[in-house]
């Protein structure tokens, strides 16, 4: 058999040109979720629209993973940019992610730590990140991308003081909505996993101006760098 890609985005902009590239498609709706399965430059996919925030996007994973039998799961999207050397239109790829929202200081645990969780900052696949790594080499060619660790939490994050601690004490290249709670379910099931992240907006309190305008621009770039992920995947 061969292996089935589950692919997340949380908005429509973000899967929309997948599914435009899809033949043999159906539709199948889950926990109140649509899912179209197919197949994208001969490999077999299920690409669905989880919608925002941290519990739709746990849900949709393990959705993929139970019903759907994705035995890998990539998320292509948008983020704000946390590290200042990131430009909008430039990827992030998961080397992992973290609640940044998880915040359970006053009981003596580090912020983004689950207390008496063995694991609160989950890795992603390292061979899925070599995959994303060798895609934007051909797409974005030197420039444009880094690997790094994704901050996930319900919040839109606008704000200068807190786009520098997410960066500088939590180590976060970007932040966004829906990436930790897809890795920890790919962690608990023992799917691997990758994120890919294109930059939106800066994550300055000028997302108001960057948001409508970049998403597009954004989310064409992850698309690119999916659909070259997918013509050179072969299993894991």
């Amino acid at each position: 058999m061969p292996s089935v890609i589950g692919i997340i985005g949380a908005m429509d902009e973000e899967i929309a040109l997948l599914l435009q590239g899809m033949e043999e498609q159906t539709r199948v709706k889950l926990s109140g979720l649509s899912f179209v399965k197919g197949r994208f430059h001969g490999k077999e996919v299920v690409v669905c629209k989880s919608g925002v925030g941290k519990v739709n996007a746990a849900v949709t994973a393990q959705v993929l993973i139970d019903r759907l039998e994705a035995e890998t799961v990539w998320f292509t999207g948008v983020a704000g940019a946390l590290d200042p050397a990131l430009n909008v239109g430039d990827i992030v790829i998961s080397s992992s992610c973290q609640q940044h929202d998880m915040d359970c200081s006053p009981l003596g645990f580090p912020r983004g730590v689950t207390p008496y969780q063995e694991v609160s900052d989950f890795p992603a696949d390292p061979r899925l990140v070599g995959l994303a790594k060798e895609a934007c080499v051909r797409v974005c060619k030197e420039n444009g991308y880094r690997v790094g660790r994704i901050l996930s939490g319900d919040q839109f994050i606008a704000d200068g003081n807190t786009v520098a601690f997410l960066y500088e004490s939590m180590g976060g290249a970007c932040v966004e909505m829906e990436g930790a709670a897809i890795a920890q379910v790919c962690y608990m099931n023992s799917v691997p996993y990758v994120m890919l992240r294109a930059m939106s907006d800066k994550a300055d309190g000028t997302a108001d101006v960057n948001f409508a305008e970049f998403t597009a621009i954004a989310a064409k770039r992850s698309f690119e760098i999916v659909e070259e992920m997918i013509r050179h995947f072969n299993g894991l």
